[in-house]
């Protein structure tokens, strides 16, 4: 193979590398098929890591309260915790894993507001994603697009990772504008599905 070519597809091989792992710092993956012993351990490191957090005891709705108030610098490093629609996948470093229910009448997303910079995401992760905008005021509205009601009309300020939280009702299509110091974005968002979008990390505001 000309030397040329080797380089090129290293090259390849690496930005796919980098770009996997990236992803994944984000949004954790599907797990593997486990037994049920290895399930049972993977369920006591992450109940342990839990604990270690001061996250033990807690119901999926205060967990993501509580680690979208925490500072960056103070959120565990050795737990993701990304927030699917009916639950939280609690993935430990060791790869221990156990969920908590997110089940109940509102639907969690995490908004990352940008200008220049921003990253792709799915499920969002409390522990590991990052937003342009830290610690930014916004105003925030969302409107139902059946009816033309409006959910939500308020100012926040986002967390210290640059994303904004927000519980909306479940089985909702709705309309999301954010609007900071003179700029604004939209972007349609449902929250009737067991696969829809727990990030969105596309609202550049212009």
């Amino acid at each position: 193979m000309p030397l040329h070519r080797a380089r090129q597809r290293a090259l390849l091989t690496l930005t796919a590398s980098v770009a996997a792992l990236t992803l994944a710092a984000c949004s954790a993956g599907e797990s593997t098929p486990t037994t049920d012993d290895e399930t049972a351990a993977a369920d006591t490191a992450s109940s342990a890591a839990l604990a270690d957090a001061g996250l033990a005891g807690l119901d999926g709705r205060e967990i993501v309260d509580t680690l979208d108030a925490l500072p960056l610098a103070d959120r565990p490093t050795d737990l993701m915790v990304s927030v699917r629609p009916d639950e939280l996948l609690v993935t430990t470093a060791d790869e221990g894993e156990t969920t908590v229910s997110l089940e109940g009448e509102d639907f969690y997303v995490s908004i990352a507001p940008y200008v220049d910079q921003t990253h792709e995401c799915y499920f969002h992760s409390l522990t590991t994603c990052t937003g342009e905008l830290q610690n930014a005021e916004v105003d925030v509205l969302v409107t139902d697009d059946a009816t033309g009601e409006v959910v939500l009309d308020e100012t926040r300020t986002t967390f210290d990772n640059g994303f904004v939280g927000l519980w909306l009702p479940r089985d909702l299509d709705a309309t999301v504008t954010i609007e900071h110091d003179g700029l604004s974005a939209s972007t349609p968002l449902s929250t009737g599905g067991a696969d829809d979008a727990t990030c969105v990390t596309t609202m550049q505001l212009t």
